[in-house]
């Protein structure tokens, strides 16, 4: 039974390994499906906000280090907020200088954040150079959790996971138990009832576009646990973030963690058996059928007509 054994220690380290793609992909996908589910905006520059969050993240190690090296153990919680804030800075900016001029136009929309997209990734390169880089962690990030003696579980890990589980309590206490919430589900269900009531949408809907892009800030400074940085690393989490938001349903934040958990593990179990690109044609395929017997995603949200 030994091998019966091993085979349950690996399969619980594979499974540990998706919730981590499932952190990252969860962090990206909720500010994506506050953007997308709940402005109807196809941000196709949200990868980059990503990027600005681990590039912030790379900022605050290399200065902490070099000025305040007493300080490096704590600088992680400060790079987190500054990654919250600048994304969201920026995505503030973004709404207010080509998003709001676009409203209503889909297709336009898709174009002109493809293009902010490149701008961003050009602007990475020629800040930081085309070289992927690395935060330097805190010793409290490094090494691991051994639960038994075959299975290791990394303690970045498990932080990604306990502020995976902290930020997303967090924006569904904002969503659903407070008045800003409560005025931008008005908007959502019916924009010209909302603004005559007094709900000012337009800043409803800079401030929705600029948390959606802190959070993926949020998601960037997560992401340099696991990977280093680069001007295009944000693009590669774009497709599988709007595909887990239309699996999980455009609206739906409940949806949205159902659909990063089951994308995230199924990936990461197939992995374990066939190659990483089988894996991932095998979890497109999956969800692909099932959006065909249900193409409007795993949960909706109610909405009155």
């Amino acid at each position: 039974m030994e091998w019966l054994s091993e085979f349950g220690a690996i399969a619980a380290m594979q499974g540990f390994n998706g919730l981590s793609v499932f952190c990252v992909l969860l962090l990206m996908a909720l500010g994506l499906a506050i953007i997308f589910g709940q402005m109807g905006v196809i941000n196709m520059a949200h990868g980059e906000f990503l990027t600005v969050g681990a590039y912030t993240t790379y900022l605050v190690s290399v200065l902490t280090l070099k000025y305040l090296p007493e300080l490096q153990p704590y600088y992680f919680f400060v790079a987190i907020a500054l990654s919250f804030v600048i994304a969201g800075a920026l995505g503030w900016l973004a709404e207010w200088a080509l998003i709001s001029k676009l409203y209503h136009r889909p297709l336009d929309t898709l174009l002109a954040t493809w293009g902010l997209s490149l701008v961003m990734q050009q602007a990475f390169r020629s800040i930081f150079g085309a070289r992927e880089v690395s935060a330097t962690l805190p010793d409290w990030l490094m090494g691991s959790w051994m639960p038994t003696d075959t299975i290791d579980i990394p303690l970045n890990g498990l932080f990604v996971m306990a502020l995976t589980l902290l930020l997303t309590t967090a924006i569904f206490v904002l969503m659903y138990r407070s008045r800003w919430g409560l005025q931008v589900r008005a908007t959502v269900q019916n924009r010209v009832m909302a603004r005559s009531v007094g709900i000012n949408t337009k800043k409803v809907d800079r401030t929705t576009f600029a948390l959606g892009c802190g959070v993926a800030g949020v998601a960037g400074a997560a992401f340099t646990t696991i990977g280093s940085t680069g001007p295009t690393s944000g693009s590669l989490y774009i497709v599988d973030t709007f595909l887990v938001v239309v699996f999980g349903g455009a609206a739906s934040l409940f949806g949205t963690i159902a659909s990063a958990f089951s994308i995230a593990q199924t990936q990461s179990m197939a992995e374990f058996f066939i190659s990483g690109s089988m894996a991932k044609v095998l979890t497109l395929s999956a969800v692909i059928l099932i959006l065909m017997l249900r193409p409007q995603g795993l949960f909706t949200a109610k909405v009155r007509k």
